[in-house]
């Protein structure tokens, strides 16, 4: 009531309408869900087709009839078995990779088996979390389903089904490089380049990753795996110095005793090339510019992803080199897709959508992402055995086909991206982008 007896209405006053609260997704959930799962479908689907009774362990079968060999007082390399594709197979492997092989010729072939699988299935577990946990973290993805999802697109992917129910070693080998170059080395551990030095004495492919420490002036690493290469070949050889003689001044010059090169399952360069020229060679001389182009250009992408401190695409990029300058390169050794769609797949969660460049960008990212997939669940020789080439490729669509991994290893090789400060962890990288900005000079 006021001071002079007169009584004052108050009328409530009404209240703003209340500001509808927008629910904000995790950055880049949505995308990336819809693209895992697009993954998980190329994925799973052709995975259920593991043909495992195609190749029934094959070359594992061929390792331990050669320990039987071997054991029984044989030289190694004098083991020979008829082939109705290539004719005769030969144990080829380093000396080494016989020392670590020969106890396991002491099992049943059931438990080698065995053996073999569940070590390659954990292999694929572990790596396939070492390449999405960063970016699980980096775009607060949900980590159970990511990584199960992941898993299964590696077990669908024709390089791992080959490992698989071949009996090969090639996990092995992935585990010993990317445990070396994306922890040890990064670290700057007294231990980094034994990993890749170990898996370069087993099988001379991942040599390609010393060049790659040296062209990044990882001088202390590059020396331990040098030497460590060095000394566990020296062991072989005290071991077994006939076998070691024969295989480092014969053998390992010997290219038909791993099969003929125009063979489809063979996604070299010198593969495609064998397959243009079949049934004669091609020359070395387009073949030898070729790979002193491709050496040059892929490892210097290396060293600037290494500089931007993505590791992963550094290594990624090192391992399609190595791949199209093999002479040799089957189908189960191209393990370096499989992080080649991570890193697209990250880059393209990473890029904003908000602009109209942004936007046309993720979407090549994305397309390439898939494609890659496609083409790596759907196989080379997995659904189709092309055979030996007994002429010259005749239409350009079985030409895509039957060189479809040496294509996209190029493709991959000019088109992957570098993501800058792909190796801060996670945690660092939002404080240093939550600082308080300085203030301006006045």
């Amino acid at each position: 009531m006021h001071a002079s007896g007169h009584r004052i209405r108050v009328f409530p006053v009404p209240a703003e309408p209340a500001t509808p609260t927008v629910e904000v997704d995790d950055p880049g959930s949505r995308t990336a869900r819809r693209v895992v799962g697009a993954l998980a479908l190329a994925g799973i689907l052709p995975a259920l087709y593991l043909p495992g009774t195609v190749h029934n362990f094959f070359d594992l079968k061929i390792y331990m009839s050669a320990m039987d060999w071997w054991a029984a007082g044989n030289p190694l390399y004098d083991y020979v078995q008829p082939d109705r594709v290539q004719g005769e197979l030969y144990f080829t492997y380093p000396p080494f990779a016989a020392l670590l092989l020969l106890p396991f010729g002491l099992l049943k072939l059931g438990a080698t088996v065995a053996i073999f699988t569940g070590l390659t299935l954990l292999a694929v577990v572990v790596t396939t979390r070492w390449l999405l946990d960063p970016v699980i973290r980096r775009h607060r993805l949900p980590r159970r389903f990511t990584l199960v999802v992941g898993v299964l697109l590696v077990l669908g992917v024709e390089s791992t089904r080959e490992t698989i129910t071949f009996g090969q070693i090639n996990m092995l080998l992935v585990v010993l490089i990317l445990a070396d170059l994306l922890f040890a080395a990064p670290r700057n551990s007294r231990w980094a380049g034994v990993g890749v030095g170990l898996a370069t004495a087993l099988k001379l492919f991942p040599g390609i990753f010393i060049v790659y420490l040296l062209a990044t002036h990882r001088w202390r690493a590059a020396a331990v795996a040098s030497a460590t290469a060095a000394g566990a070949t020296l062991l072989a050889a005290a071991v077994a110095p006939g076998d070691s003689w024969r295989f480092w001044t014969h053998e390992l010059w010997a290219t038909d005793r791993v099969g003929r090169t125009d063979y489809t399952g063979n996604q070299s360069l010198f593969g495609l090339l064998s397959r243009i020229t079949a049934p004669d060679e091609p020359s070395r001389l387009i073949w030898l510019p070729m790979v002193a182009a491709i050496v040059g250009y892929g490892l210097w992408r290396a060293v600037r992803a290494a500089r931007a401190r993505d590791a992963l695409t550094a290594l990624t990029l090192t391992g399609l080199v190595a791949a199209l300058i093999s002479p040799i390169t089957w189908t189960h050794h191209i393990y370096w897709f499989i992080p080649a769609v991570v890193i697209l797949a990250d880059a393209a969660l990473s890029t904003d959508p908000r602009t109209v460049v942004g936007e046309r960008r993720r979407r090549r990212l994305v397309g390439l992402s898939l494609g890659t997939s496609a083409v790596i669940v759907y196989g080379v020789v997995s659904f189709y055995d092309w055979g030996v080439a007994p002429s010259p490729t005749d239409s350009a669509w079985e030409f895509l086909l039957r060189n479809a991994y040496v294509l996209l290893c190029l493709v991959l090789l000019v088109f992957l991206p570098v993501r800058p400060g792909a190796d801060v962890p996670v945690k660092e990288s939002r404080e240093a982008d939550t600082l308080p900005e300085a203030p301006l000079p006045r």
